[in-house]
């Protein structure tokens, strides 16, 4: 037991005797013997080098450093529930600063949505929401919860599945019937196709795989961005073909002013992830924004 351990103990204990009135009653209240409860008031005055109670025959009284001491460990006593209270209700209550971030076009459309919902429902929260083109490294202490596509291979980190999602290619009904639509994934290669440069290494190479072949193809066209947005505007008006997460591009889809390619042809994962270091599985902050997360988007495709 640590010396602040037994402090506050001893602290209680002679509360608890002052409020019994005797040594006897306090011994029925610990469940131990009288000369057990004499004997632990003693230690307790030995080690703080005073005499706590003026004992007679007939009744004990505080002595002037008795009734010091009680005051200070009433005090002591009631700072320290105070402050056990305020840290159940925090687990309780989630509250704090929570940090967030997620990528442009998809933390623009889908997550901040959802944010504003987590504020009416959560006052206590406070959320500082970040954008960024690339997601920022797993090790960087920035943020406490990333949105990611794609399960991230780091160990370190929780990550927990929010929704499905799919990389699609599609591309608008006019242009497909300028330029014919793909059969093989090597067709590409003679399509202008819209490329989304984040800086990755894999830049301008779009994998589809069929069973257990993969086929990797170097894309080209006329048109590049570094964001998301404006690449599916391209697509809408006509400029080509895109490869795009089916969140981004599911209302054109379904309205028909984009059409997938390519339709048995897998592409990497965009699942949708939930990021946050081990060391936030118990902030009530961050695990209930994740389970807000997770029940507004679901497994569905963005509306």
């Amino acid at each position: 037991m640590s010396e602040l351990t037994s402090a506050s103990s001893e602290m209680a204990f002679f509360q608890l005797l002052m409020r019994c009135g005797s040594l006897s009653a306090t011994a029925r209240e610990l469940g131990l013997t009288a000369p057990a409860v004499s004997r632990r008031l003693a230690l307790l005055e030995k080690r703080l080098g005073v005499q706590l109670l003026s004992r007679t025959t007939r009744r004990n009284s505080l002595t002037p450093e008795g009734e010091q001491y009680l005051t200070q460990a009433r005090r002591i006593l009631a700072d320290i529930e105070d402050v056990e209270r305020q840290l159940r209700r925090a687990i309780a209550e989630p509250r704090g600063l929570l940090r967030i971030n997620a990528t442009l076009g998809f933390g623009r459309s889908h997550i901040a949505p959802v944010i504003s919902k987590f504020c009416k429902a959560y006052p206590e929260i406070q959320v500082q929401f970040h954008l960024s083109v690339t997601p920022p490294p797993l090790t960087d202490d920035a943020f406490d919860v990333c949105i990611r596509f794609g399960e991230p291979p780091d160990a370190r980190v929780i990550a927990r599945k929010v929704a499905e999602n799919r990389r699609l290619l599609s591309a608008s009904p006019a242009y497909l019937e300028r330029h014919g639509t793909p059969r093989t994934p090597a067709d590409l290669v003679r399509h202008n196709c819209i490329s989304i440069n984040h800086g990755q290494d894999a830049y301008g190479i779009w994998r589809l795989s069929a069973g257990r072949k993969t086929e990797s193809v170097r894309v080209s066209g006329s048109l590049v961005t570094n964001d998301g947005d404006i690449a599916v505007r391209w697509a809408l008006d006509g400029h080509g073909i895109l490869m795009r997460a089916e969140w981004d591009i599911a209302k054109y889809l379904r309205s028909g002013r984009l059409r997938t390619v390519l339709d048995r042809y897998a592409t990497p994962p965009a699942d949708i992830y939930a990021v946050y270091p081990a060391r936030h599985q118990s902030a009530r902050r961050v695990t209930t924004f994740v389970d807000f997360l997770c029940q507004e988007l679901g497994e569905r495709p963005g509306e």
